[in-house]
């Protein structure tokens, strides 16, 4: 019975390789460039991650998610944060709905748009905190609570972030609580200037992509299973979990610029996402088990929120990722 399992996961890691390869393609007619944050977005997707993009406006942020949605056979969401969006525009809401045949009055619950497999959180930094807790719940029991009855959202699901980093005036950051529910903080760049002649190209002429399904929610579902099922080297999680410990201004550390620099460390979610991450790196380049190189690829995307510099660091312009680059 062993074996038979063992033959059916080689059997699934070789198709997770090929079906990851044609999402990629597929994203590659809309989207030119950005190779490193399709991939880190995939990774996210099939740990059962959230993510958080930050980048300045115009970088095709809810393009690259809108497209990915479309290539997986997912239900897609998107929500626009304000600063006058309400909880219950999230959650749903309760109306008074009136029976046709015996006339009574009941209420009746409107699902909001957190009911769907991808959630795209437009400019989340622009709604206060009482309506970006709403997603709280949501994010890390994929369940949501509304009008007193609890209930569970459908699988998969994942929350997809947006945050402008320029304009700050008029928005709220979002709690440290709330930024350590998201697997990754990936950060989008200018693109090269041959990208950006490509870009201009395509989309100041008539050509429209014709996207295919690559992927549907239940075959999504047996792949994330099988990142849980991946075996991981004892060396490999102790030098995660050594990292993440290195990070924290703890009486312990060998390490004194953190002592000076940092006021707050990663916890133990960091170690479980670096595990993930190296976990599903391996199985979509079609290995059986990570390496500790595949631990160092997302030491950044998956630390950069979880230190916090102290005022030491920011009087000298020291951020998180300077930090983890010394560490390294």
């Amino acid at each position: 019975m062993t074996d038979q399992k063992s033959t059916n996961d080689v059997q699934i890691v070789e198709q997770l390789a090929k079906s990851v390869k044609q999402i990629k393609q597929e994203i590659a007619k809309v989207i030119i460039g950005q190779d490193q944050v399709v991939n880190d977005l995939l990774v996210s997707l099939l740990s059962r991650g959230h993510c958080l993009l930050v980048g300045v406006p115009g970088l095709a942020k809810t393009l690259l998610i809108k497209t990915l949605s479309e290539v997986l056979d997912l239900k897609f969401s998107r929500i626009q944060f304000t600063p006058d969006l309400m909880p219950s525009d999230i959650t749903g809401t309760e109306i008074i709905d009136e029976d046709p045949v015996t006339k009574k009055r009941i209420f009746r619950f409107i699902q909001g748009p957190v009911f769907a497999n991808i959630i795209l959180a437009d400019e989340i930094n622009r709604t206060p905190p009482k309506t970006q807790s709403a997603l709280l719940e949501a994010m890390q029991e994929h369940k949501v609570t509304a009008a007193g009855v609890t209930r569970t959202l459908e699988e998969p699901f994942f929350v997809l972030a947006t945050q402008n980093p320029i304009e700050q005036e008029g928005t709220y950051p979002l709690p440290e609580a709330q930024l350590d529910r998201f697997m990754f903080n990936l950060w989008l760049d200018y693109p090269s200037f041959k990208e950006e002649i490509e870009i201009i190209k395509s989309t100041t002429s008539d050509y429209k992509a014709e996207l295919k399904k690559v992927l549907s929610s239940n075959e999504l579902i047996n792949f994330q299973n099988l990142i849980k099922r991946v075996p991981v080297a004892e060396n490999v999680i102790e030098f995660a979990v050594n990292f993440v410990n290195n990070t924290r201004p703890t009486i312990n550390n060998q390490h004194s610029f953190i002592k000076e620099h940092v006021a707050w460390g990663a916890g133990p979610r960091a170690s479980q996402y670096l595990i993930l991450a190296a976990k599903t790196k391996a199985v979509m380049e079609g290995r059986f088990t990570p390496a500790i190189d595949d631990v160092k690829t997302f030491l950044i995307p998956v630390l950069r929120h979880r230190i916090i510099p102290n005022f030491s660091a920011e009087a000298e312009g020291i951020n998180s990722v300077e930090i983890i680059k010394k560490l390294i």
